[in-house]
């Protein structure tokens, strides 16, 4: 197996059954999502010996399927980053761009995917931590609808916008893993019956890969391509148009509200994890920072060294969002906008099939370059935040490469619990 890429934490494996869909398969986990008596360490130096008593209910459902899990995947720390280079055990290099970032937060997931060292693997979704890593590696990555797929077993960030999804070479492979692990959890109150909101079949993904685009309606967002790389948008627009020659036609939509996805994103992210963060005090979770007889010395000790500066930071953010006389000036703010936000998707997708834009604005960085500036790499989420605000799935494909050979996702967006819809519009392409 190859490992200089860095693409995992641990490498213990993880026998499932012995037959089941996913029998002789290798699915890679994401080490942020909880596996019995193999560590999970979230990419962070608090979590360093965390050893899980319990399996997610998403890792319980790939044992049952027959998969083995080979180990657990690098990450930004608690999945706070688009590049996998806040870990604490080092940053992942993209193995298909050498030099660049693999994308964030589950770059390890799509690294060891793109590099064949994993059949597939599960990622989190949380501001397009799923999709980001698949554009930027040249493979296929699912952020399902919210409520889908059970987060039980999940280190939390931030609990209303994050779901785990599914990274793969192909859109068939991507939907055969997300038959797996989609499906009401009563261990996890947040999730739906899929069939119950867009009945019978609801769950038949790998079926609907048939690459059959024939009198598909796509819209697309202009706000999504302004100020994108020029050429991110040469391989966006030659994507579209491979899907016209099958049959798809497309219109442009005007969504204003997307100019303030990122901004409403980056304030309720950062609030909530500032929240689900707060357990880990050298207590309750993570390590000790040797209590001599000053509990809030103790607890500011073990957070100073357990967490890294990009965790520190949005923590900070997010608490000063929450805090008395800034609630309502931000926190409330940006939940306002994010109802405007899922209305205005909501809307264009009663005019259109599914709606496409490049995944990511930009071609993958090179390594280190947003480590020195933090709001570009915010900024490079502008075109996936949107989907987890309005809780309705998406799908990154590859759409081709540069003139230089760097990988361009497409990314289409799709009604919620529909991920049928986006599953056969991109198996036309992947």
């Amino acid at each position: 197996m190859s490992t200089e890429y860095n693409g995992y934490i641990t490498t213990e494996r993880i026998d499932g059954a012995s037959d089941g869909p996913l029998a002789g398969k290798t699915v890679a986990v994401k080490d942020n999502i909880s596996t019995e008596g193999v560590r999970t360490t979230c990419g962070s130096a608090m979590l360093d010996d965390y050893v899980p008593p319990f399996d997610a209910t998403v890792v319980e459902r790939l044992k049952e399927a027959g998969a083995t899990i080979p180990g657990k995947t690098n990450m930004d720390e608690f999945g706070m980053g688009t590049t996998t280079e806040t870990s604490a055990f080092g940053p992942t290099e993209n193995p298909v761009a050498e030099g660049r970032v693999p994308g964030g937060s589950s770059g390890g997931s799509a690294a060891v995917v793109a590099a064949g060292d994993a059949d597939m693997a599960l990622g989190t979704d949380t501001g397009g931590s799923v999709r980001a890593p698949a554009a930027f590696c040249g493979v296929v990555g699912i952020k399902p609808t919210y409520g889908l797929v059970s987060r039980y077993g999940v280190v939390a960030y931030a609990n209303s916008l994050e779901q785990v999804g599914p990274i793969a070479p192909t859109v068939e492979e991507a939907a055969e893993l997300l038959e797996v692990i989609a499906g009401p959890d009563p261990q996890d109150a947040t999730t739906r019956d899929a069939s119950e909101e867009v009945g019978e079949g609801a769950y038949d993904y790998a079926a609907a890969a048939d690459g059959d685009v024939d009198g598909l309606d796509i819209g697309v967002p202009t706000e999504l391509l302004d100020g994108a790389d020029e050429r991110v948008t040469d391989v966006f627009w030659d994507a579209i148009d491979e899907l016209e020659s099958q049959g798809a036609s497309y219109h442009e939509v005007d969504l204003e509200s997307l100019r303030r996805a990122v901004e409403a994103y980056y304030v309720i992210a950062m609030s909530e994890a500032s929240s689900n963060l707060a357990r880990f005090d050298g207590v309750r979770y993570g390590q000790s920072g040797g209590y001599d007889g000053n509990w809030n010395e103790t607890f500011a000790r073990a957070r100073e060294e357990g967490f890294g500066e990009e965790v520190k930071s949005r923590i900070l953010l997010g608490t000063y969002a929450l805090s008395a006389g800034y609630h309502d000036k931000y926190y409330k703010k940006a939940q306002d906008a994010r109802a405007w936000i899922k209305r205005d998707i909501n809307d264009a997708l009663d005019d259109a099939d599914v709606l496409a834009s490049p995944t990511m604005p930009v071609p993958p960085m090179e390594m280190g370059e947003s480590l020195s500036d933090p709001l570009t790499m915010y900024l490079a989420d502008a075109n996936t935040t949107p989907v987890n605000l309005a809780n309705v799935p998406a799908i990154s494909v590859p759409a081709g490469e540069t003139d230089g050979g760097l990988p361009v996702g497409l990314q289409l967006v799709g009604p919620a619990f529909e991920e049928k819809a986006i599953i056969r519009a991109g198996s036309a392409l992947a």
